[in-house]
């Protein structure tokens, strides 16, 4: 209740001592009642897949087993699981994984990771009003790791920024679900908001198509073939909830559609469709194929490791490759693309194969990423 003067006017209670502390605090802070979006600035957590911490066998089996024990990922009942792991997968591939990540890395470390270190400063000075902090799927730095940090700089909110353009349960999936069971064991459990996919944002498909135009200018390609890292096709149909739709009706990732709105394949169309009309190539003028399968269980096809070949062999010379499915460089691009589809291409007989490089941290993706974030801020 208000006190009253009986010689004058009401008089307004002096602030609380707890405000005034908040205001000398953080004046951006201040400006946010208590009961609508907490005291702190709002945290921002980027999330890529993960890389090992050095391209060396035991580093690599390491992160195999974190990466590959996901029932997201291997979606198999959990002793299949533990033995294609543990008898087949971990003592025969990390020696060779390894040796492929001894191909690009780089003085600084992974090349996901160096990218991930430049987005999160990128964006950090871009959002000065917000804390922004890197974690991994698997491996360093973890999700926990960066949950926790924001909760040490006082951050009550946490939007939560899934590097992956297309959703799919064994990325954008078991990011989320890995951010929501590491925040519930935190007592105070932030308040999370999530960017949804941004598969054909404009964000996203204009900085794909800044970084792709210059170089598709430098020489009169050919073709342009779309290739996405794949999944299980087990993945794709079990995201339709209508289950007669995906991998049922022959054009089921033309548009996107109720029962497709999750599904990575029609995704991946999407993105093909609105960057290949931002760089105004025609229907002939490029394909799409799907990359890094695992095991014998079909995958989404078609592959682009049989495509790049037979490309060669239709009479393709000159061929640009782009990798819309990571939004910046790593193993899957710089040597499964980059190198071994090269050396596949020019077996085949065709003479130039180049990779589009990724968004990075290249000034349009640290803009268009800033701007994705910016939507899901607390106000």
């Amino acid at each position: 209740m208000t006190p009253m003067n009986v010689d004058g006017p009401p008089q307004s209670s002096p602030p609380s001592e707890d405000a005034a502390s908040l205001a000398a605090a953080s004046p951006a802070a201040a400006s946010r009642h208590p009961g609508q979006g907490g005291f702190g600035k709002p945290g921002v957590l980027l999330i890529n897949l993960g890389t090992p911490d050095a391209p060396q066998t035991p580093e690599v089996r390491r992160y195999l087993r974190e990466f590959l024990s996901d029932p997201r990922v291997i979606d198999i009942n959990p002793v299949g699981r533990a033995a294609l792991l543990n008898l087949i997968i971990l003592p025969l591939r990390p020696a060779k994984s390894a040796a492929a990540y001894r191909e690009v890395w780089t003085d600084e470390g992974s090349p996901l990771l160096v990218y991930g270190k430049a987005l999160a400063k990128g964006v950090a000075e871009r959002l000065p009003e917000a804390e922004v902090v890197l974690a991994m799927r698997y491996g360093n730095p973890s999700i926990q790791a960066g949950l926790q940090a924001l909760a040490d700089r006082g951050c009550d909110e946490v939007v939560v920024f899934p590097l992956f353009p297309q959703y799919a349960s064994s990325s954008t999936g078991s990011a989320v679900e890995a951010v929501y069971r590491e925040a519930g064991k935190l007592w105070n459990t932030p308040f999370i908001r999530v960017v949804p996919p941004f598969y054909a944002d404009p964000t996203f498909v204009d900085a794909f198509a800044e970084v792709a135009r210059p170089i598709l200018a430098e020489r009169d390609y050919d073709h342009v073939l779309f290739s996405y890292h794949g999944v299980p096709e087990r993945h794709v149909t079990k995201s339709d909830p209508t289950g007669a739709h995906c991998k049922v009706k022959a054009d089921c990732c033309a548009t996107i559609t109720s029962a497709n709105r999750q599904c990575y394949s029609a995704h991946c169309y999407a993105s093909t469709r609105a960057i290949a009309a931002a760089l105004d190539l025609g229907p002939e003028q490029h394909s799409v194929a799907f990359q890094s399968r695992l095991g014998r269980t079909p995958w989404i096809q078609p592959y682009t490791d049989v495509v790049v070949p037979e490309l060669a062999e239709k009479g393709v010379r000159n061929l640009a490759v782009f990798c819309p499915s990571f939004v910046a460089d790593c193993l899957e691009t710089i040597e499964e693309i980059g190198m071994r589809a090269e050396e596949d291409f020019k077996k085949a007989g065709g003479d130039v194969l180049t990779l589009i490089p990724s968004l990075n941290g290249t000034e349009a993706w640290l803009d268009g990423a800033t701007a994705l974030v910016r939507r899901h801020l607390p106000c």
